[in-house]
């Protein structure tokens, strides 16, 4: 038995309490758990969503950074792992308890450069946000080519594709809903903070002013849409969210006269290589000068408060999970 959130039916109210933690299985290792954080998915699982989670009872946290409890494949006892994706807190138990159990293939050895609490200040989001930033950069898209525009800014993806993107010079340009919080965002980075709705402006036209050189674009729906509308020629937009909705409308305007990409971004499945790669540049180079700022520190028994919000739309930042 170990300490930690057990969702035992769909709509229940889930409590801090004991969780019968089985053994490793074959090709699993047991994680000594210290962080973990809080992803819209993590709050979908806590809630007993269908659509996360896929059998009763079930831990959430698709994030954890720990020390191994015992040898796993060329890694020994003790050693500093995160995890972050693959099937961890959604198909199978994740890292919400003081242990838990992964499949070796998922543990990734903690970069130097990074602690465990910084690995989970970054978590998930964070990775969503390299692969995004990745992804633009390999199209040849450049700081001077012009703005970069991130949709969802002040939730983790968003907030942190802003700084990453900022420490390697670029121009973002911030939307959100929030204009309270158009301040906070030029703190994190941002250059100007605009309305969303100025992406969703209504228009009979498939092609509009070309505004961005990029987007990271976290919440789907119509900002999606009114954003490709507006990309510069050769232009690069990423796809990780659908929040606003799972759905847009578009055209073929974009991609054949301005030769536009359009990227989806699945963290969750990211090869190992490449994820490897990536948690080395976000302990490197793109990593975010100010994390502490972006993130509220909970255990957890205060997480239901900060669940409630962040399913309201009302939470801003990270938020960072002391398991132990």
């Amino acid at each position: 038995m170990v300490k930690g959130i057990l969702v035992e039916q769909p709509e229940g109210s889930p409590q801090v309490g004991t969780v019968p933690l089985d053994e490793p299985k074959k090709g699993e290792c047991r994680i000594e758990s210290r962080w973990s954080s809080l992803n819209y998915k993590d709050a979908l699982a806590y809630r007993g969503h269908p659509g996360v989670v896929r059998s009763f009872p079930h831990v959430p946290g698709i994030d954890v950074a720990g020390t191994l409890q015992g040898d796993c494949g060329k890694l020994s006892a003790g050693s500093e792992v995160l995890v972050t994706g693959f099937d961890f807190g959604a198909g199978k138990w994740g890292g919400w308890s003081t242990a838990c159990n992964a499949q070796s293939g998922w543990l990734v050895p903690l970069p130097a450069g990074l602690s465990q609490q910084e690995a989970m200040a970054l978590g998930t989001a964070g990775f969503t946000a390299a692969l995004s930033v990745d992804a633009i950069l390999n199209q040849g898209i450049h700081p001077d080519d012009g703005e970069v525009v991130v949709t969802g800014s002040t939730g983790g993806v968003g907030c942190l594709a802003i700084q990453i993107l900022a420490k390697l010079g670029f121009r973002v340009v911030a939307a959100t809903r929030k204009q309270d919080q158009f301040a906070t965002l030029q703190q994190w980075g941002a250059q100007r903070a605009i309305e969303l709705s100025e992406l969703t402006e209504e228009s009979s036209k498939p092609l509009q002013k070309s505004r961005w050189v990029a987007a990271v674009d976290t919440v789907g729906g119509e900002p999606l849409a009114g954003i490709l509308r507006q990309m510069k020629p050769r232009g690069c937009v990423t796809a990780c969210g659908m929040v606003a909705s799972d759905e847009f409308t578009s055209s073929v305007f974009p991609f054949i006269l301005r030769g536009i990409s359009l990227f989806g971004i699945d963290s969750a499945w990211c090869p190992p290589p490449k994820r490897r790669e990536l948690w080395a540049k976000l302990a490197d180079a793109w990593k975010p000068g100010n994390l502490k700022q972006l993130c509220s520190v909970v255990n957890l028994e205060q997480l239901p408060e900060k669940i409630d919000q962040m399913l309201a739309g009302k939470h801003v930042g990270r938020v960072l999970i002391e398991i132990a």
